[in-house]
């Protein structure tokens, strides 16, 4: 939060406001058009390191000085240690479950039992029943979505649409579920009761998910079956031979998603699960360990494991489409995204601590004339947000609480907010690289959310639905009505 015990600080203009931002769009656009989909492995936060370096230059312009800078800097990193934590865990749990046959086995059956005419559909399905019992869109990708991509690659679907189909589950199983952080966030920075935010928000989230399966079923009606299911059936059999495949494998996914629903911590949930794979690819998978360490001695199953916790696993089967879906993960394949995000939560804390955010939103007021204005206003704020701090508890914390009074002198009911926040604030997240949700899914799911963008509707989909309502005036509620949608309020 911005330190007020200077009085010598001066309040940036609307152009110091905007011109990080401007340098950071011009940056980044140039970084994707020098380096094309190798831009997140270092020209991003290139990107962010230097608009952050403008936004520097600003804050000493407007008397800050680098101690209180540096302060903020601390304290935006802080905020992301958390989630940096559970990605580097992240990381090791998908190379002991690779290691393990975890992950092959839940693509094995996975092939067996999906069509390829509605696996996008059913993947957006899937995704969102899981994420609605256990509360987390990130342990929904890391566990069912990894599965899930390596289906579509089985099946030679598209990755970009299948990527699309998990994050647009997974988020809108995190939305409805009372066990998610986000969803208890958002009530709780509006001023509102968690279950009526949740009923509240099914009218904008619930019809912007059915579009969605719409859309994801169309998409699978283009499939080519015949080829795909030669794929499937050879895919099937080169994992078989290349592990031990049974339901057994599944013992770590149920375990994790038990912890998981009853809410256990996300950090230590994560990583057992990780240790756990290791302790199933040794009592299950001893073929596959002696063949990877070259050893069939208790050192070397000790060595291998540790190795998938570290730097993953490399598989080679000579069908080289196989061997890149079963090699991967190790806390090292997450160190690029934990770069990431670092060089993102750092520019976002500059830009939090000498104002130029606060400073845009009150010029956005000044044109929020109508209650439509004033929620267009609220889910623009939440997606500059998202793009500026890099990180979606910012992207509601800091709106909600500018925005909060500006409801309540207009009479809305806090749940208008609470839902605002929420339908751009948690959802557009994940569609920004450099954002910590965005990082996650692109070093979880192996694509960037440039590719997926178009596809996960779920995600782009409810702001809309939320603008519409908001200038229709349908179920817009004011704090003297519990039921009835009221037209929007105009105020001068």
């Amino acid at each position: 939060m911005r330190n007020q015990s200077y009085s010598a600080f001066k309040e940036p203009s609307l152009l110091q406001a905007a011109l990080p931002l401007v340098v950071l769009i011009v940056a980044l656009a140039s970084s994707v058009y020098l380096f094309g989909e190798d831009s997140s492995y270092g020209p991003n936060q290139i990107a962010l390191w230097v608009a952050g370096g403008v936004a520097v230059i600003i804050g000493f312009v407007n008397n800050y000085r680098w101690e209180d800078l540096e302060e903020g800097i601390k304290e935006g990193i802080s905020v992301a240690l958390g989630a940096l934590l559970i990605i580097l865990a992240v990381g090791s749990l998908i190379g002991t479950w690779l290691l393990s046959g975890t992950v092959p086995t839940m693509i094995y059956y996975g092939l067996e039992l999906l069509n390829p005419s509605w696996f996008y559909a059913a993947s957006a399905l899937i995704c969102g029943i899981i994420a609605l019992a256990i509360g987390s869109s990130w342990t929904t990708a890391a566990t069912i979505g990894v599965a899930l991509m390596g289906v579509a690659a089985g099946m030679g679907l598209s990755p970009a649409i299948t990527a699309g189909a998990v994050v647009s589950g997974a988020y809108f199983g995190d939305k409805m579920s009372p066990l998610s952080d986000t969803t208890n966030l958002a009530p709780a920075v509006a001023g509102t009761e968690l279950f009526a935010h949740i009923r509240y928000m099914f009218y904008t989230a619930g019809p912007a998910y059915l579009i969605a399966l719409v859309l994801f079923a169309i998409l699978g009606l283009n499939t080519d079956i015949n080829a795909s299911v030669v794929q499937l059936e050879r895919m099937q059999l080169e994992i078989s031979n290349a592990y031990n495949i049974g339901w057994e494998m599944l013992v770590p996914l149920l375990v994790l998603l038990a912890l998981a629903a009853t809410r256990k911590p996300a950090l230590p949930t994560v990583f057992f699960g990780a240790l756990l794979g290791g302790l199933w690819a040794v009592l299950f998978q001893g073929d596959v360990i002696s063949r990877l360490a070259g050893d069939d001695s208790a050192v070397a199953s000790l060595k291998m494991v540790w190795l998938a916790l570290t730097d993953g696993i490399t598989v080679e089967t000579g069908n080289s489409e196989l061997d890149s879906l079963l090699s991967g993960g190790g806390m090292s394949s997450m160190l690029n995204t934990v770069w990431l995000i670092l060089s993102a939560m750092a520019f976002g804390a500059v830009v939090e601590k000498i104002g130029l955010l606060q400073r845009l939103i009150s010029g956005v007021l000044g044109f929020a004339k109508s209650t439509g204005n004033l929620i267009a206003a609220t889910l623009f704020t939440c997606f500059g947000a998202n793009l500026l701090t890099a990180d979606q508890y910012m992207a509601i914390v800091i709106p909600g609480r500018m925005f909060r009074e500006e409801y309540e002198n207009r009479g809305l009911d806090a749940r208008v907010l609470s839902r605002t926040l929420e339908d751009s604030g948690t959802l557009t997240s994940a569609l920004i690289p450099w954002n910590t949700c965005g990082a996650f899914m692109m070093g979880t799911l192996a694509i960037s959310p440039l590719e997926y963008a178009p596809f996960a509707f779920f995600n782009w989909l409810t702001p809309l639905v939320a603008m519409f309502y908001g200038y229709t005036g349908i179920r817009i509620l004011r704090r003297d009505t519990q039921h009835a949608a009221v037209a929007p309020a105009h105020t001068n």
